[in-house]
């Protein structure tokens, strides 16, 4: 018994894809940009082809990721911040908000979004997570992203 599958082919050729990213923690978030923007040239994208919006921190990136889905001009977003937990709970309210909230955006607008935000115990897991030991996780959202435009183009 065969089954028809649907996947996605990673080729970003003619993509536009939006890059939302926090400043807060940049020295991280840079390279998970870095990560990203790679990755989609790798790829067959053009460099051209991507808009870069920084915003000052993960609580802020979901109402731009919905103004960016909602205009029509990208295939895509991808969104991208660190937040490292600290003494307060803070964190938790943050990291939980920029999820829901690119989540929803993704669900109302029907543009994918790949959701690359670090929410990390401490600074060295974030910088493990920003292109060292763990990888890029901007690459994975990248990834992720990209497969999921080629898979809803077919469905």
């Amino acid at each position: 018994m065969s089954l028809k599958t649907i996947e996605g082919q990673l080729d970003a050729k003619g993509l536009k894809i939006a890059i939302i990213a926090a400043r807060f923690n940049d020295f991280i978030v840079d390279r998970l940009i870095s990560g990203a923007v790679d990755y989609f040239v790798r790829h067959g994208g053009n460099k051209d082809d991507l808009t870069l919006v920084r915003l000052p921190g993960a609580f802020e990136m979901p109402i731009a990721a919905q103004k960016m889905a909602r205009s029509g001009d990208y295939d895509g977003v991808v969104v991208l911040g660190a937040v490292i937990r600290g003494a307060t709970p803070h964190f938790d309210y943050v990291c939980s908000e920029c999820a829901k909230g690119v989540a929803q955006a993704s669900m109302e607008t029907g543009v994918p979004m790949g959701f690359g935000l670090l929410t990390c115990d401490s600074l060295d897991q974030a910088i493990e997570r920003a292109g060292s030991k763990a990888g890029n996780k901007g690459v994975e959202a990248a990834s992720a992203l990209l497969e999921t435009v080629r898979v809803l183009e077919q469905l």
